[in-house]
C-alpha cells in the first residue's frame, strides 16, 4: 500500500464513529469524575459544618454521636459496601495488579463508589478524622473503569489506563491541583508509566481538572502565602523540618501498617470478632481525644491546618499529636476514609511547633515546611507531596525548599517505615481478596 493509501486508511480511522463515541464516553467519564469531586468536596465541607455544630451545642455530644455514627458506618460498611474501607488508593492500586473483570468489578464498581462517597460523609458527620481525597481516586477509577462495560477500549487501557486516568482526575478535582494528579498516578500509582497510558491519563486530569476550576474558580485550600527563605541559616529549617517530619510521618505510615494486619491480644480479639462495638469504641476515643483538644481535631482538618499557616484562631499546643492520634484511631475504626487531608493538618500542628524552636525563620514557612515533611514521610512519594503542597499555597518562592524537606522527609521516613504506605497496604488487600478475605 503505497503513502496515499496510509493517508486515506489513517483518515478513514479518524472519522470511525465507534473512536469517536469511544472519545466522547471517555470524556463524559472525566467530566463524571470532577463532578463526583466537587459534590464529594461540598458535602465533606457542610458535614464538618453539621458536626461542628453539635460540638457548639455541647462538647459532650460527641461522646454519643461519634460512637454511634462511627457503629453505623462500620455496620453498613461490612453488610453492603466490603471492599470500601480505609483510603481507598490501595484498593486502587491493588486493582491495576488483579486479573479478572469480576476481581476488578468488586473493587471498582459503582456501588462501591456511591457507598464510599455516602460512608465517609456520615464517618465526617460523625466526628472521624478522615479525608475525601483518597476516597475520591477510588471514586474516580471506579467510573472511568466502568466505562469498559459501555464501550469497547483496547484491552490496555481497560485494564490500566482507564484505571490510572479515574484515579489521577480524582485527585486533580479533589484537590484542585491538576498537576499533582499526573504526578501521584506516575510516582503512587503506577511504577511502569507506559507511553500508551499516558495520553489517557493526561486526557482525563486536564477535562476533570478544568471542570473544577470551572465550577470552583482557582482555589487553593490553604489561601496563598507569600512566606520565603532567605540565603541563610533560616534554611537550616529545611533540614530540621525535613528530619522530623520524615521521622514523625514514617513513624505514623508504619503504624497504619501494623494496625492493617490487626491488634495483638485482646484488643485484637475484640477488632475481630466484633467489629462495630470496636468501631463504636473507637468512637469514644475519638470523642475523648476532641474533647481535649478543644473540638479541633474533629473533620479533615482543612480549617485548623489554614488557620496555622495564615496565624489565625487559636489551637493546643499538641494539637499535631493529637491530630495524628485521632487519624490513626479513625482508620483502625475500618470506616471510609482517606489520609491525605488529616496528614496535612498533623504537618501543620508540627511546624508550628517546630517554628517555636526555629525563631530565625518565618514562621508561615516552618508550618508549609512541616506540612511537606510529613506528608512526604508517610506516602514515601516526595515529589507528589511537594507538588500537593505547592499548589495548594501558591507559593513560587518555597520551591525549591519545599523539594529539599520533601526529599529529606523521604529519606528519614525509609529508616522507620521501609515499604511504602499506600504499595504495604494494597499487598494487604491482594492477600485478603487472595484468601477470601475482605
Amino acid at each position: 500500500m503505497g503513502p496515499s493509501g496510509v493517508l486515506k486508511r489513517s483518515r478513514h480511522a479518524w472519522l470511525t464513529p465507534r473512536l469517536w463515541l469511544r472519545r466522547l464516553v471517555f470524556w463524559s467519564g472525566a467530566v463524571c469524575v470532577g463532578a463526583a469531586a466537587i459534590g464529594f468536596a461540598i458535602g465533606a465541607e457542610r458535614a464538618n459544618g453539621i458536626h461542628q455544630r453539635l460540638i457548639a451545642l455541647s462538647p459532650f455530644l460527641p461522646f454519643v454521636v461519634s460512637p454511634l455514627g462511627l457503629a453505623l458506618v462500620a455496620l453498613i460498611t461490612r453488610r453492603f459496601f466490603p471492599g470500601s474501607q480505609g483510603s481507598g488508593i490501595p484498593q486502587t492500586i491493588a486493582a491495576l495488579r488483579l486479573r479478572g473483570q469480576p476481581a476488578r468489578d468488586a473493587v471498582l464498581s459503582l456501588r462501591i463508589a456511591f457507598g464510599k462517597i455516602v460512608l465517609t460523609l456520615l464517618g465526617l458527620c460523625s466526628g472521624a478524622s478522615v479525608g475525601r481525597e483518597g476516597p475520591t481516586v477510588q471514586v474516580g477509577a471506579a467510573i472511568m473503569h466502568s466505562l469498559g462495560r459501555l464501550v469497547r477500549f483496547p484491552r490496555r487501557e481497560m485494564e490500566r489506563g482507564l484505571i490510572l486516568a479515574g484515579g489521577a482526575a480524582g485527585v486533580a478535582a479533589a484537590f484542585n491541583t491538576p498537576l499533582a494528579g499526573i504526578v501521584f498516578a506516575i510516582e503512587e500509582m503506577s511504577r511502569s508509566f507506559e507511553q500508551r497510558a499516558s495520553g489517557t491519563v493526561l486526557t482525563a486530569v486536564i477535562i476533570a481538572g478544568v471542570f473544577s476550576l470551572a465550577l470552583l474558580g482557582n482555589y487553593t485550600y490553604f489561601g496563598q502565602t507569600s512566606v520565603s527563605l532567605g540565603a541563610d541559616r533560616s534554611w537550616i529549617a529545611v533540614l530540621v523540618c525535613g528530619g522530623a517530619g520524615g521521622l514523625a510521618g514514617g513513624l505514623f505510615s508504619q503504624l497504619l501498617i501494623g494496625s492493617s494486619r490487626g491488634l495483638p491480644g485482646p484488643a485484637g480479639r475484640f477488632m475481630r470478632e466484633k467489629p462495630v462495638a470496636f468501631a463504636a469504641a473507637c468512637g469514644l476515643v475519638l470523642a475523648a481525644i476532641g474533647y481535649i483538644s478543644g473540638g479541633t481535631t474533629y473533620g479533615t482538618g482543612y480549617h485548623e491546618a489554614r488557620g496555622i499557616l495564615e496565624g489565625s484562631g487559636s489551637l493546643p499546643s499538641h494539637y499535631g499529636a493529637l491530630k495524628m492520634l485521632a487519624t490513626l484511631v479513625s482508620y483502625l475504626s475500618g470506616i471510609p476514609g482517606g489520609i491525605f487531608a488529616p496528614s496535612l493538618a498533623v504537618g501543620a500542628g508540627l511546624g508550628s511547633n517546630l517554628a517555636a524552636v526555629l525563631p530565625y525563620a518565618p514562621a508561615g514557612a516552618v508550618v508549609v515546611l512541616g506540612m511537606v515533611a510529613f506528608f512526604s514521610g508517610v506516602v514515601q512519594a516526595p515529589i507528589t507531596a511537594f507538588v500537593i503542597v505547592f499548589e495548594l499555597t501558591d507559593n513560587h518562592d518555597m520551591v525549591l525548599p519545599l523539594m529539599a524537606a520533601a526529599l529529606i522527609a523521604h529519606a528519614a521516613s525509609r529508616t522507620v517505615c521501609h515499604k511504602p504506605l499506600y504499595r504495604a497496604l494494597a499487598e494487604r488487600f491482594l492477600e485478603g481478596a487472595g484468601s477470601g478475605g475482605r
